[in-house]
């Protein structure tokens, strides 16, 4: 086995070396000697060329790929095309006169109109008995003309408005006895209703903020009745839960006042609940007694 390693690489194998490696290797040697002489092919025809043409052919496409190298690339330009414009505006639509309108309308009425004829005169010439040949005739005596009715005068005041104030209008249909005599008609219908008294207040219903401030006298502001001290930081939202003056004072005097204040209406103690005014109504009450 050495000799033949020897004899293949060309030297001889000392004792130094080892020789196990070197019998691997050259195993591997000889092995891919072996599987290339197998896979070696017969040398091209140089006259046949490279592929399948000759090599004449295969110059000349070199060469031609070679000058198409060196040419500069030309600029490739779009094609021309028309603008396009926004907004363009649509082909204007022909105007037409008046008088060309109303024919093309009274052209679609005949046109539409004249089968809708044709078939009424259809129908009645089919719905049209024929006249019988032994039928006599029949004479049609005239009516003779009655004598025209003429309207009568419209007048001129419009209906529903009376027209007394009109005096041609009064004294064409009116004299002076027709006129007594309506006059005594209309008195006769006169009703008259005699004045009653006025109805007495009814004392169920509640204190009366009329008769409160008629029965007083003393202005508003003025200390008349005794307050406590406490409770007054209440008074105005005690007064911002009704919805006015008068009705504040109703409920002031139903709830004991002047003399009590329980909910801290008056804490002036001047009779007068949430800043309540008697002043208006004595001065109508005065000027009631003023007309008598």
């Amino acid at each position: 086995m050495q000799k033949a390693y020897e004899a293949v690489m060309g030297f001889k194998v000392g004792h130094s070396a080892n020789l196990r490696d070197k019998l691997r290797v050259g195993a591997l040697l000889v092995a891919a000697g072996i599987g290339g002489a197998g896979c070696v092919s017969a040398p091209n025809d140089v006259a046949q060329g490279v592929g399948f043409n000759d090599y004449q052919s295969y110059l000349a496409a070199e060469a031609a790929r070679r000058e198409a190298l060196r040419t500069p690339p030309q600029a490739i330009t779009a094609p021309q095309t028309a603008p396009i414009v926004a907004n363009a505006a649509a082909p204007a639509a022909p105007v037409l006169t008046q008088d060309q309108i109303l024919a093309a309308r009274a052209r679609a009425a005949i046109d539409a109109a004249a089968p809708q004829a044709a078939s009424q005169q259809g129908a009645r010439a089919i719905a049209a008995p024929a006249p019988a040949a032994s039928t006599p005739p029949v004479a049609v005596t005239p009516i003779a003309s009655a004598a025209p009715v003429s309207a009568p005068p419209r007048s001129a005041t419009p209906r529903g408005i009376s027209d007394e104030q009109d005096f041609n209008a009064v004294s064409a249909r009116e004299t002076v006895e027709s006129d007594a005599e309506r006059r005594a008609r209309m008195q006769q219908q006169l009703v008259v209703v005699a004045p009653e008294p006025v109805p007495e207040r009814p004392q169920t219903v509640g204190p009366s903020v009329l008769n409160y401030a008629l029965a007083t006298s003393h202005p508003m502001g003025q200390r008349v009745y005794a307050r406590s001290p406490l409770g007054r930081g209440r008074h105005a939202e005690n007064c911002a839960a009704y919805r006015g003056d008068d009705l504040a004072q109703e409920d002031f005097l139903a709830r004991g006042g002047p003399n009590r204040d329980p909910m801290v209406l008056d804490p002036d103690g001047d009779g007068y609940a949430c800043g309540w005014d008697p002043a208006p109504y004595r001065a109508a009450a005065q000027a009631a007694r003023a007309t008598q």
